[in-house]
């Protein structure tokens, strides 16, 4: 077939049919970019094909019905009121890019995530129908939640991960509980659902064929009055722990079930051509005590048989997963509860394959997981991580590549870097099947950088690739050299023990590596570094720089007060900020979380103030449920891009507070450089920990008496790390000192201005 003439012909055929040159607009597509061996990456490809394939379904499913009750998302986004309003015009699909917002209940060792939207919306199956909860009082008027201004909802950590949604209109009060229990194995999604009006009337559980992403089809409903519930899609079972008053079904050409609900209910299943079935159960309401009633969704079918039967039920599993990890106690209620939200979302998501989050992004990455990896391992969780980690070698092709998408070239550093973190955190050896998936890696590297001696920018470079797709099209980026500088630095410390010949080898493949990217970085001309790193050499300096910071946070290339990564850091504050916090115009169009606490750590590490006012921001841009979305919307406050509850955000927000307390600064232990003053009380006890370090297992409390500063330092040292070279006390608005003696464990700080 190869001897066809297929770019003839389909030039041919559009210009007959008077429709655009394929062939044509791709090659001007592609000018906008470096050449590059992988244009785009197939799976990127495939989530944005399945992404905008539910996006053309809403399309012709929601602003032809907006008679229908709706999720949050769309009430906000079809609004000409609402300042989420998004006009539809020449859209071709209709998204949610205002209130990418959701949170997942769960079990430590299940990797299964029903999810519930900002309005109680709870979507019990990955990526499937949801169930909705409504109030209808006996004068015929709704407590609608997706509808309302406000509603109050928070994320009940212990014993067991439950949401709950509180919704109040006039007199008239609407409550759910959300959580998962596992009994005798098997996992069941609960929902305790409260309803009470001055006027009586029905607590509705109303079954939608949709979720926060758009439309999800339902084509048969039928009543199961023996269980009694729901069986949906011949497949699915919902169960009520009592039999409601009345069932009504509806469909498409019917109409949402909502205008259904003052007929009586006559049928007992439905079915329906467009796949958008609905159906109510209405328990009626006493006026006094209003009424409480139990859903139950079995979610056997989430799982492979063999995780079936095995787990511990909910509370005893949440109860061993927390045991022992590290502790933040600090007078700042807000803070704490962000850092404890963000411990279980990394324990969510790592509950057998880590994955950045419980919907949109409930796929594997290496670049989110080694970066979820080393904050699980910040808080104790060693044993996870090496588990997980154990497995990345069954990922690694026979070229050496760690793939997780084509055309990254981060991965491989990413991989090797956190695999030494590990070793170095857990006191470990690597054993021979690291050992030969190491060596392979690094082979990897060698062989994928560009000619050392071509006269061009990026000589001895990776060559051009996606990268983190954030930073802009197809590039030669510092962030996928960094990486994998970083990535062979950390192979060369692995082997230093096992192969001294193995060791230099590396080392000297990564010093020509350092020499290449620094030579590039030094010949781009000063009008467009403007002293900074841009993205890549061929790049001005624009939003994507942020990727060339990873040299400082968290690889530490470069020395704390780099001047380079000083100007980089100050171009994006001054052009790169929004509302406070770092806006990516490329590709997320809203603030994003992680990269604006990446900054603050660069701050941290200069002891820079400034860190302390990103925090602030990122705290203050949480959901009441402490979750951010992948990007945040610069107006609405929802998400605008990825996973509604982000693994990578949970997982800096973990390491910028651990490093307030315990920074590692190269070989030294520098501790408590980022305490906010005002944590400090007098009479009030404030610490972190036990926290891993190379050296040993850190904790460390403060408490404030007079003028002074109480310091007790416990630190567990192990017998592979040896010792750092220094630990330096640096609490703010104290003297700051170098301990002489490592045996210490209390230690009294005087006031700087004493």
């Amino acid at each position: 077939m190869h001897w066809i003439p297929w770019k003839f012909i389909t030039k041919r055929a559009a210009r007959a049919y008077g429709v655009l040159d394929p062939i044509t607009f791709l090659a001007r597509l592609r000018r906008f970019s470096q050449p590059s061996e992988v244009q785009e990456p197939i799976e990127l490809l495939r989530a944005g094909i399945l992404f905008h394939a539910r996006g053309l379904i809403n399309t012709k499913a929601i602003q032809h019905n907006l008679d229908w009750v709706w999720p949050y998302w769309v009430e906000r986004q079809f609004n000409p009121s609402d300042h989420s309003f998004i006009p539809r015009a020449f859209s071709f699909s209709h998204v949610n890019l205002t209130h990418r917002n959701w949170t997942a209940v769960g079990h430590p060792e299940l990797p299964i995530y029903p999810i519930v939207d900002p309005r109680g919306l709870v979507t019990p199956l990955y990526d499937g129908w949801s169930l909705d909860f409504w109030l209808m009082t006996g004068d015929k008027h709704f407590l609608l939640p997706s509808r309302l201004d406000e509603v109050e909802q928070k994320w009940q950590l212990n014993p067991n991960l439950c949401v709950h949604t509180h919704a109040r209109q006039k007199d008239a009060s609407l409550i759910s509980d959300i959580w998962l229990e596992v009994k005798k194995g098997v996992p069941e999604l609960y929902m305790r659902v409260s309803g009470k009006a001055d006027a009586g009337g029905w607590l509705v559980v109303a079954l939608r064929p949709y979720n926060p992403e758009g439309i999800q089809f339902i084509e048969k409903v039928s009543n199961e009055p023996s269980l009694p519930g729901w069986l949906i899609n011949s497949r699915y079972m919902v169960c009520f722990n009592e039999p409601p008053s009345d069932v009504m079904f509806s469909n498409y050409d019917d109409g949402d079930i909502i205008h259904q609900l003052n007929r009586p209910g006559l049928q007992n299943a439905v079915s329906c051509r467009v796949g958008m079935a609905s159906a109510a159960a209405l328990f009626s309401i006493d006026r006094q005590e209003g009424r409480s009633i139990e859903v139950r969704v079995p979610l056997e079918s989430e799982l492979p048989r063999r995780h079936l039967f095995t787990a511990k039920p909910a509370e005893k599993a949440w109860s061993s997963a927390l045991s022992g990890i590290a502790r933040l106690d600090i007078p700042d209620e807000r803070i704490k509860f962000l850092y404890d939200a963000a411990t279980r979302s990394l324990l969510l998501l790592s509950a057998r394959q880590i994955v950045p989050g419980p919907y949109t992004y409930k796929r594997f990455w290496f670049r989110d997981a080694c970066l979820m990896l080393n904050a699980l391992m910040a808080i104790g969780c060693l044993q996870r991580a090496y588990r997980i980690l154990d497995a990345f070698p069954d990922f690694q092709k026979v070229t050496g590549y760690f793939q997780s998408q084509e055309g990254e070239w981060d991965s491989n550093g990413q991989v090797l870097w956190i695999m030494e973190r590990c070793l170095r955190l857990a006191g470990k050896y690597p054993n021979n099947r690291w050992l030969r998936s190491i060596y392979k890696g690094v082979q990897w590297i060698k062989n994928k950088r560009c000619d050392r001696d071509k006269p061009v920018p990026h000589a001895g470079l990776f060559p051009a690739g996606f990268s983190a797709e954030h930073l802009g099209p197809n590039d030669y980026y510092y962030w996928d050299d960094f990486w994998g500088l970083a990535g062979l630095r950390a192979a060369e410390r692995i082997v230093a023990n096992n192969s001294a010949k193995r060791r230099e080898d590396i080392a000297a493949e990564a010093k020509d590596f350092e020499d290449c990217i620094f030579k590039s970085i030094a010949a781009i001309p000063e009008h467009r570094s403007r002293g900074g790193i841009p993205a890549t050499p061929y790049r001005r300096m624009d939003a994507g720089a942020i990727g060339s910071m990873v040299a400082d946070y968290p690889l530490q290339l470069t020395n704390a007060m780099d001047e380079r990564i000083g100007q980089t850091m100050e171009f994006l504050i001054r052009h790169c900020f929004h509302n406070g916090a770092f806006f990516q115009d490329m590709i997320h169009s809203g603030i994003n979380i992680y990269l604006t606490l990446d900054i603050a750590q660069t701050l941290l590490r200069r002891q820079d103030d400034r860190y302390r006012e990103l925090i602030q921001v990122v705290a203050d841009m949480a959901s009441s449920t402490g979750q951010w979305p992948e990007a945040v919307h610069p107006i609405t406050g929802g998400g605008c891009m990825g996973d509604g509850q982000h693994g990578w955000a949970a997982a800096e927000w973990i390491m910028m507070i651990r490093n307030l307390f315990v920074l590692e600064e190269g070989n030294t232990l520098i501790l408590g450089a980022g305490i906010f003053q005002e944590w400090l009380k007098p009479d009030r006890t404030i610490g972190f920990g036990p926290t891993p370090t190379p050296y040993g297992i850190v904790s460390l409390q403060l408490h404030a008496r007079g003028e002074n500063l109480h310091l007790n330092l416990d630190i567990d040292w192990q017998k592979q790390g040896g010792y750092p070279e220094e630990i330096i006390i640096a609490v703010p608005g104290y003297r700051r000192f170098s301990l002489p003696d490592f045996s210490r464990k209390t230690f009294i700080l005087e006031s700087a201005d004493a």
